[in-house]
């Protein structure tokens, strides 16, 4: 089985977003001729982030356990790093410092009976609770019909990043932008490994879709990372057609790990005439108890 190595990590990481950045992007004079190096030298990150040469070298090679924070902002200011590149840098200098382990599966998360309870009163939108690495833990009615590609697959619990890379063809079909969900999700899984880089499933996950999926691998080589946030997602739903969806996506506190997820139309656009038509037409597939069985069959879908 594959693992997730913290040296390398942090070593392509941080060499990939110094490759991207100019001399003159940074403010160097870049002093004509050829460079041998794509992007800035290592001498350089250290000069703008304020540390010796030896240092930056060592944190490149993989050594961010006694790096500081004011440290890493520097080298974060440096490189011109986004909010969730800072963000990844400080996990994985955090899980240098952590005592080493061997690689470990985490406990099965439960969706408290209150969260469901959450989700059912979320009436009128499709609302659904997923961990970090993609796996589909509970959905309220809407969201069952709305993802129903998805949980078309019968492993549990169903997997939005299996969905994208192992069944392209009906991912490109659902997903609008195919090209920048697969992005996203790639991203996100990314941005996972840095915080739980030992969590045995992830580890797990990421082999099997690097194995069977070659997009999958270029995109896990470039070393992007992305935050779940907020945004606009567009669907293809086999039954009602096209859904320009706002999606609220949110950390839940008392769960650390999990998200909340809701998609949403503004009154009177077709999109809120779309999830009305999904509502009814959900309805006219499960009996009243159709919702119950379905997490009675599947727990909580973990």
């Amino acid at each position: 089985m594959p693992t997730i190595d913290l040296r390398t990590e942090i070593k392509e990481f941080l060499s990939s977003r110094r490759a991207r950045i100019t001399p003159e992007r940074a403010g160097l004079p870049a002093y004509g001729g050829h460079r041998r190096v794509k992007g800035l030298r290592r001498e350089e990150v250290a000069l703008l982030a304020g540390v010796s040469v030896d240092y930056y070298v060592r944190m490149e090679r993989g050594s961010l356990a006694g790096a500081s924070d004011g440290v890493l902002d520097a080298v974060a200011a440096a490189l011109h790093l986004d909010e969730a590149e800072r963000d990844h840098l400080f996990h994985l200098a955090r899980q240098s410092r952590a005592p080493g382990g061997p690689r470990r599966r985490r406990p099965t998360v439960t969706v408290r009976p209150a969260l469901r309870q959450v989700l059912d009163a979320i009436t009128d939108a499709p609302a659904w609770i997923c961990n970090g690495r993609y796996d589909v833990l509970a959905v309220n009615h809407l969201a069952r019909a709305l993802y129903s590609p998805v949980l078309a697959d019968p492993r549990r619990p169903a997997n939005t990043a299996r969905f994208v890379y192992l069944d392209p063809e009906a991912a490109r079909t659902f997903f609008v932008d195919y090209d920048r969900i697969a992005g996203d999700v790639a991203a996100k899984l990314r941005m996972e490994a840095g915080r739980n880089p030992h969590d045995e499933e992830l580890i797990a996950l990421v082999g099997e879709l690097s194995t069977r999926s070659e997009l999958f691998g270029r995109r896990w080589a470039s070393q992007d990372v992305r935050l779940h946030r907020s945004g606009r997602k567009r669907l293809n739903h086999p039954v009602v057609g096209r859904l320009d969806l706002d999606v609220e996506s949110m950390e839940l506190p008392a769960e650390p790990g999990l998200l909340l997820n809701v998609y949403t139309a503004p009154a009177g656009t077709p999109t809120a005439d779309g999830l009305a038509l999904l509502a009814s037409w959900a309805a006219g597939q499960e009996g009243p108890a159709a919702g119950d069985q379905f997490f009675q069959t599947t727990g909580d879908l973990s």
